[in-house]
């Protein structure tokens, strides 16, 4: 357990050190990789992450997604269900307001949230992956328990879940937990790491 908290304090500190220019260039990247990819293009409906603490910015990807009328949605913590996450339908110009962990999310008054079943595609933040796909978290857990639906039924491909990283975040192997749901996907700003598609 401690090397795995070092582990994830490191990788956190390698992509919050990177200088603005290359936060750019990778963000920039990522979103053209997204858009040559015919998955991403396929899908209608699209959940993204509010980017934080060194994280790849997807605001060139949720501009792209609105203007081909692409849904995009936001995750937003589930007000009952422990440690689940919810996805609310995010609109130019709707307001967010700041959750238990001060992450923004919309008010699920606006619009309803929807599970995750109902979405075509999560673009899913992590701290470190693999070649694989083997996803490391921050721990809790949330994407996890939100998507272990698709553990139950290996032939359900519905969202398709792409881990979105900076190449620096790439570590040689991660072990897996039973419980642990893997990513059809990663993108770096280098390559797309397609793992079970």
């Amino acid at each position: 357990m401690t090397d795995l908290r070092q582990t994830r304090k490191e990788l956190r500190a390698r992509r919050r050190n990177l200088p603005p220019h290359e936060q750019r260039h990778h963000s920039a990247a990522v979103a053209r990789q997204l858009n040559a990819w015919m998955p991403f293009l396929k899908a209608r409906s699209v959940a993204v992450y509010y980017s934080e603490d060194g994280e790849v910015d997807l605001s060139t990807v949720v501009f792209g997604a609105r203007a081909r009328g692409k849904r995009v949605y936001l995750p937003v913590l589930h007000p009952f269900a422990g440690n689940r996450l919810w996805f609310s339908e995010w609109r130019e110009g709707d307001r967010l307001h700041l959750n238990r962990f001060s992450i923004p999310e919309p008010s699920h008054r606006v619009r309803k949230p929807v599970f995750g079943l109902a979405l075509d595609m999560v673009l899913v933040p992590l701290v470190g992956f693999d070649s694989s796909c083997s996803r490391l978290g921050m721990g809790g857990g949330f994407y996890d328990r939100s998507f272990a639906f698709r553990q139950r039924n290996k032939f359900w491909r519905r969202p398709v879940l792409v881990g979105i990283a900076h190449e620096l975040q790439r570590v040689a192997v991660l072990q897996n937990n039973k419980w642990d749901v893997p990513l059809d996907a990663v993108i770096t700003e280098r390559h797309l790491y397609r793992c079970i598609m």
